[in-house]
């Protein structure tokens, strides 16, 4: 009984530790796109074709196969999930078109707030007046980091605001939707995800993108197979693969570290500036993530 505990409560671990490293890349993302001169509705296409070509031909050499042993159920939710991704990718590109990133930022991990809210009613995990707090401490610090008092933001756009919370509502029905599936193999998960993703943003391209505008340099190409296979392909799979040992509510919270490992980042290599209320912020969020996982 003890030795079935052990390695109950080392999954877990196990679970977390694929977790925080899943948005510590996701993290970096930015500092890539900072050298991809390609608009943001190309990069998000080229991101989720890369990362699921990726995983195709790593499932191929493992041995597996995709498809094998899934539930039309499953499948479908698979496809719905893989679509809200796609569609959460273009709104919160879209978002920092109409407002200031600090703002979209913000907006855009409301999120977790949404997943605890619906984690009780939807999954029917019990609920917490602690994590609340936590997550309520939380987003106090995402604004802290955001710079939003600071007069880092431009005016406000209505739209570019609920673009935001768009994304959010879309990134918390990824998260609920798959916990909802169940045991399914992470890179067969992730693959149907990323195709479904991938395919959602097609018209989206075809009417907004000028494809003769599109470089196609040498180091363009290769940060973009870096933000399509290590950003999307791995990354989501070890994302989606921890989810199965982990409360939706304590993925919410340790999402936190993506835009932390962002601001930390982005400080240390592109000596962006990291304000005494950012510090103060990211020792909120990370307090209340290791906090939320006690509790």
């Amino acid at each position: 009984m003890k030795t079935k505990d052990r390695q109950t409560q080392g999954n877990d671990r196990k679970s977390l530790l694929m977790l925080i490293i899943s948005m510590i890349v996701f993290g970096t993302i930015g500092i890539f796109r900072k050298f991809i001169p390609w608009s943001s509705g190309m990069i998000a296409f080229s991101r989720g074709l890369m990362g699921a070509l990726f995983l195709c031909l790593f499932v191929k050499i493992r041995g597996g196969k995709l498809r094998h042993g899934i539930g039309k159920k499953a499948l479908l939710m698979l496809i719905l999930s893989g679509a809200a991704m796609g569609f959460n990718w273009i709104l919160l590109f879209e978002a920092y078109n109409y407002t200031s990133v600090s703002v979209a930022t913000l907006c855009y991990y409301m999120q977790p707030v949404i997943v605890i809210a619906l984690a009780p009613v939807l999954l029917k995990e019990r609920f917490s007046w602690k994590k609340l707090l936590c997550a309520g401490i939380a987003v106090l610090g995402m604004v802290l980091v955001s710079g939003i008092f600071e007069g880092a933001a431009r005016e406000e756009s209505p739209k570019g605001i609920l673009l935001g919370l768009g994304a959010a509502a879309l990134y918390a029905a990824v998260i609920l939707i798959n916990k909802r599936i169940g045991k399914t193999d992470a890179y067969e998960k992730t693959v149907i995800q990323l195709i479904s993703a991938t395919a959602v943003m097609i018209p989206y391209l075809l009417l907004t993108e000028d494809f003769s505008r599109i470089s196609l340099e040498l180091r363009t190409l290769l940060l973009i197979l870096v933000v399509g296979i290590v950003h999307t392909g791995m990354a989501y799979a070890v994302y989606f693969g921890s989810m199965d040992g982990l409360r939706a509510q304590t993925i919410a919270i340790f999402s936190y570290i993506d835009p932390i490992a962002a601001l930390v980042l982005s400080a240390l290599i592109l000596h962006e500036t990291l304000t005494l209320p950012g510090i103060i912020g990211a020792v909120l969020i990370l307090g209340a993530a290791a906090v939320s996982e006690r509790i």
